[in-house]
């Protein structure tokens, strides 16, 4: 009977979000260098052509925190303290007054990804960006002042930050860790708007 019910439910169709999930699993993959670019793109096709939950569950079995077959329901659980950020071949864009997580997750393969926080609300003292980059650029724009601590590594790429001006006192603190592969992070000021006189 539990095999049958698991046959069953490989066989149901799957909606667009829990195709975005599993290419956010494969482009973290990725990053991580558990899948090389070749498998990530043969895969991300799949998961786009996927109709069955069976069809998707099939392209992360060799993948560490694979999602279960039987996805939870919605309802009932509480709203991750992550936001997830992931620009594969494209752009991906945070901007504006929204509220910012404890926590975000960028990826970068082969796009660019921009987190701009000078407009928004940052509850929290610390705010901590995980910048994960291949053949791509994630560009973190933060206000004047803030205090940002970048770590990480950048292999034949560049992680820097052009903030210029001293620390405020109090100011909420943006940790940055990176892991740069032929790509780059950049934290930086937003751009001045020139006045006409």
């Amino acid at each position: 009977m539990e095999w049958e019910r698991h046959n069953d439910d490989d066989r149901l169709r799957v909606s667009d979000r829990e195709r975005e999930e599993i290419v956010e699993l494969l482009g973290k993959a990725t990053a991580e260098g558990r899948l090389t670019l070749d498998e990530y793109t043969d895969r991300v096709g799949a998961a786009h052509a996927a109709q069955t939950r069976g069809e998707l569950a099939r392209l992360t079995t060799d993948l560490p925190n694979a999602p279960s077959r039987s996805p939870a329901r919605p309802g009932g659980a509480l709203a991750p303290a992550t936001e997830k950020l992931l620009a594969v071949f494209g752009s991906e864009v945070r901007k504006g007054a929204w509220p910012v997580p404890e926590h975000i997750d960028a990826r970068a393969v082969f796009g660019d990804c921009r987190i701009e926080l000078h407009e928004a609300r940052l509850p929290r003292q610390v705010t901590t960006v995980e910048a994960n980059v291949i053949f791509g650029s994630i560009t973190i724009v933060v206000p004047e002042g803030t205090e940002v601590r970048l770590t990480g590594s950048a292999v034949f790429g560049d992680k820097k930050s052009k903030l210029s001006g001293p620390v405020t006192p109090g100011a909420p603190i943006v940790e940055v860790r990176c892991r740069v592969v032929f790509g780059d992070v950049t934290v930086r000021p937003p751009r001045k708007r020139w006045k006409m006189i």
